[in-house]
């Protein structure tokens, strides 16, 4: 079975480009490749950072938050003799 497939177009720097060329020449794979590769994990980034960024405002709305003024004082408190822990 073979996947459907879309040609995307998109104008890269010249060093940006010879990088993907050095990278599929040494993988010994094609320039197409390494740009699906490089494209899927951005992708999965991005939706992973999304998913981090909906939790959190989750435990926002559900009221689980630190106080500013604890992390404040635990951020002042480093790199001194006596460190608070870290807020919780």
């Amino acid at each position: 079975m073979t996947a459907t497939t879309k040609v995307l177009t998109a104008h890269v720097p010249l060093p940006l480009a010879d990088k993907v060329d050095q990278i599929a020449s040494k993988l010994e794979r094609s320039r197409g490749w390494v740009m699906k590769q490089a494209l899927s994990a951005w992708i999965a980034q991005e939706e992973e950072r999304d998913r981090l960024t909906q939790e959190a405002l989750a435990d926002v709305d559900a009221g689980h938050v630190i106080d500013h003024q604890a992390v404040q004082a635990w951020a002042e408190s480093l790199g001194t003799d006596q460190p608070l822990p870290v807020p919780r």
